[in-house]
């Protein structure tokens, strides 16, 4: 059962997934039409003339398997270019038959060298990532206080001398002929949360403990991962060009795991760093502060508050209403729960939708997607009965 939907949204989807299944299968939409009312609401979504419900769902590779009945190999979706095009093309050829539009990157990587891999914030604290199962994982690199401490202490050394351990060794002789070429050095503008970054390298338990029991090495960890986010974009910037005033603005989070602590602990741990990058990287009003947390961490609004986050995607339990409440300026992508899509749940697909659309009539400044990933599963014969939802339901 879909949370907060209302009696009233249930019998409406009802009727429509009747109506789509006595039609075959395929939802009833004016597609043209769609995609024309589309364009304009997704140039603002708080415009007075937005003309429906912006949709936020655009797929990802991750749909191709069930969709094309092909065999899962997300190790090689990840690093064999070739194979990634050939399957979003393959998709796409399908896409364009059920929602008239091609939805998948279909171009290729630019041919010859780029830039040499530089190394990450999880390197810095000597988190080693691996591959397991069907993605990439970060193992702990302490287990105990004590070893933690001791990390920090290689921690802070590298922080002393730090672009020589971020950049390999042909970094400066490669450098010129890049830049020469108009290949800017990758951005540092995202992270693994503050509260998730945390947990892979000392271990969650580990973490809740650290703070209640020892808050000055706790803040002493955190006070490491600020430095080392702030220096590793420092660093990035000054390659490409950048200074402090003309470095690109915003930052964007991904913590999942920052559900785990109360408020209190929150604000002591993972507040501070979000302030720090932010009041760098996106201090004005208009500059994108985003965060990503498909977890139930809606207790932790009032931090996200204070902090002027403009931008969430936030688990399927956390309401619109309940973030609009706490977060008055932020363009909120959700609240579809990913596995009512995954699983084809079509009445809660709809109701969802309608139900979300209700909740931003009045203040507007929604774009509806998953409040989380979109998982393979999700159809897209489930992605036009949305958008049919939308034009039929959810017009301002």
């Amino acid at each position: 059962m879909s949370v907060h939907v209302t009696p009233d949204q249930l019998r409406r989807a009802e009727e429509l997934v009747a109506e789509t299944h006595a039609a075959g299968g395929l939802a009833p939409i004016d597609l043209e039409q769609f995609w024309a009312d589309q364009a304009k609401a997704r140039k603002d979504v708080w415009a007075a003339d937005c003309p429906q419900l912006p949709l936020g769902i655009g797929m990802s590779s991750e749909c191709v398997w069930e969709e094309l009945g092909v065999p899962e190999d997300w190790h090689r979706l990840l690093h064999d270019a070739a194979f990634r095009t050939d399957l979003n093309r393959r998709y796409n050829d399908v896409a364009e038959k059920i929602v008239g539009k091609r939805l998948l990157g279909e171009t290729p990587p630019a041919g010859g060298p780029g830039w040499p891999p530089v190394k990450e914030l999880h390197d810095i604290f000597e988190a080693k990532n691996v591959w397991h199962d069907w993605s990439y994982w970060l193992q702990q690199s302490a287990n105990t206080p004590d070893e933690l401490a001791a990390l920090l202490d290689r921690v802070e050394a590298r922080l002393d001398n730090l672009r020589a351990f971020l950049l390999p060794p042909e970094w400066d002789e490669r450098k010129a002929e890049l830049l020469a070429a108009g290949l800017k050095p990758p951005r540092y503008r995202g992270q693994r949360g503050p509260i998730t970054f945390a947990c892979s390298v000392f271990g969650p338990e580990n973490l809740i403990f650290l703070i209640m029991d020892q808050p000055d090495l706790a803040a002493r960890f955190r006070d490491l991962i600020l430095k080392a986010i702030l220096g590793r974009a420092r660093i990035l910037d000054e390659e490409a060009g950048f200074t402090p005033e003309t470095a690109p603005r915003g930052w964007g989070w991904a913590d999942d795991n920052c559900c785990l602590l109360n408020l209190e602990m929150y604000e002591f741990f993972g507040a501070p760093i979000l302030k720090g990058v932010f009041d760098t990287y996106c201090p004005g009003p208009k500059d994108g502060r985003f965060q990503h947390s498909d977890s139930d961490m809606g207790h932790l609004l009032p931090a996200f508050a204070k902090l002027g986050l403009n931008g969430t995607n936030f688990g399927p339990n956390v309401m619109i209403d309940h973030i609009r409440a706490h977060l008055p300026d932020a363009v909120i992508q959700g609240q579809l729960a990913p596995f009512t899509f995954s699983r084809h749940e079509e009445v809660n697909m709809v109701a969802e939708t309608i139900r979300d659309f209700e909740y931003s009539r009045e203040q507007r400044g929604v774009l509806f997607t998953t409040a989380g990933s979109i998982n393979n599963g999700s159809r897209l014969t489930g992605l036009r009965l949305i958008m049919s939802a939308i034009q039929r339901f959810c017009r301002y």
